[in-house]
């Protein structure tokens, strides 16, 4: 979009009610609806990855209905993402559920035609397998870069079953691929138990800081973004959104849920205190409706990526306006 042109924003929910009508993002227009985006939300709706509850790729579109009660303005930003820059809702990226390695490889190709076009990427899922060919795809344009891993797992493990690509390795085969920053790594959330003490050891190795969700109980969200600011500098960024970070109270339709999590306020708290970090591209997965409730989750997970929509909509538009 050029500096000259007014981005199309979401439909007017005083003429239209937010019950009717397509459900995209925020209810913003489509992609094939304004050509070229800035930021592009896309889902992927994939679960093959999943090591226990499947579901997660009827995420992308729960968390589109959820988004249906976003509004324009963004206070705790003080911002309105979808005027500062264009974003639009990109679709689905369609995967073969009955092979992983060719799913990988689909969701790759499809985030380099998005990417090439210029637009960030925010993308909804899908369980976490999808991360690493995401991954792939923005350090190709970007090299290798800084991670913001929100989960209550590390997901550094090696295999499942002698599979290399599921939804607990995709950090370990990106470290593996070398198209992370060692030096700027964090999980963030973490807890619940573990196979060994080996994998915190082996963790640690592939670059990786750990702020538990009793650190961001224990010192808040402010001084953990702060701390996370810090790790990360001015590297470009990618975050990563487990939305089972969140306790299962805040957070029931999940596939591997873990008792003593953030709540959404601290998560959403944590984010807003990034807002200065080089956000070039973000995901939110492992929603999985039917184990949810009254659309906590999915609720939970719409204002997540609207944060991170807001954080990428100031960003371009500052760099629009230099």
């Amino acid at each position: 979009m050029s500096s000259n042109e007014t981005p199309r924003g979401p439909v007017d929910s005083s003429r239209i009610p937010r019950y009717a009508g397509p459900a995209t993002f925020a209810r913003l227009p489509r992609l094939d609806e304004v050509g070229t985006a800035d930021v592009a939300v896309v889902g992927v709706p994939f679960d093959s990855g999943v090591s226990y509850r499947p579901g997660a790729r009827f995420g992308g579109n729960a968390i589109r209905e959820a988004s249906r009660l976003l509004r324009p303005y963004n206070p705790a930003q003080d911002a309105s993402p979808f005027a500062l820059a264009q974003v639009a809702d990109g679709g689905d990226i369609a995967v073969n559920p009955f092979n992983i390695n060719e799913a990988v490889d689909t969701i790759e190709a499809a985030a380099d035609d998005l990417l090439g076009t210029g637009a960030r990427l925010m993308t909804l899922g899908g369980d976490h397998t999808i991360a690493l060919p995401l991954l792939r795809s923005v350090a190709k344009k970007h090299g290798p870069v800084a991670l913001l891993h929100f989960d209550a797992h590390l997901d550094t493990w090696d295999t499942y079953f002698g599979a290399e690509y599921t939804h607990g390795t995709p950090f370990r085969r990106a470290v593996e691929e070398g198209i992370l920053d060692t030096e700027a790594l964090s999980h963030v959330g973490t807890r619940g138990p573990l196979y060994g003490k080996q994998d915190l050891t082996d963790d640690e190795k592939m670059g990786f800081g750990i702020v538990t969700s009793a650190d961001i109980y224990r010192r808040g969200a402010d001084e953990v973004a702060d701390q996370l600011r810090q790790r990360i500098g001015d590297r470009p960024l990618y975050i990563s959104i487990d939305i089972d970070c969140l306790d299962p109270a805040h957070a029931p339709g999940t596939g591997t849920p873990e008792a003593g999590g953030m709540t959404s306020r601290e998560l959403l708290e944590i984010l807003r205190g990034l807002s200065s970090c080089n956000l070039v591209s973000a995901d939110v997965v492992e929603v999985a409706p039917a184990y949810d409730h009254a659309e906590i989750t999915s609720v939970a997970a719409s204002h997540t990526a609207y944060e991170l929509t807001t954080i990428m909509s100031r960003q371009i538009a500052a760099a629009r306006n230099a």
